[in-house]
């Protein structure tokens, strides 16, 4: 498995490195594994006009279900990955 590298915003700049499926179980650890809109940006930070661009432009995958967003939380850590290795 493929190895990403995620920095958290510490005093002490921790860098740590992870395996996908230890990110996936670590991070964003308190949020179900398929989120509506709300739970996405909690997560996030962000607010619901910035997570609704966000789908709709396609930097985060998600399915309307019933008129509503789903977004699986393993499409979460791809987007963070990407704005890892952008930023």
């Amino acid at each position: 498995m493929d190895w990403i590298s995620f920095r958290f915003n510490t005093e002490r700049g921790v860098t740590m490195n992870l395996s996908g499926k230890d990110a996936y179980s670590l991070m964003l650890k308190d949020y179900p594994d398929v989120m509506n809109i709300e739970e996405m940006c909690s997560a996030l930070g962000i607010c619901t006009k910035t997570g609704y661009r966000l789908l709709k432009d396609g930097s985060i995958q998600g399915r309307k279900v019933g008129g509503k967003y789903r977004i699986p939380k393993i499409h979460l850590l791809s987007y963070l990955k990407v704005c890892d290795l952008a930023g």
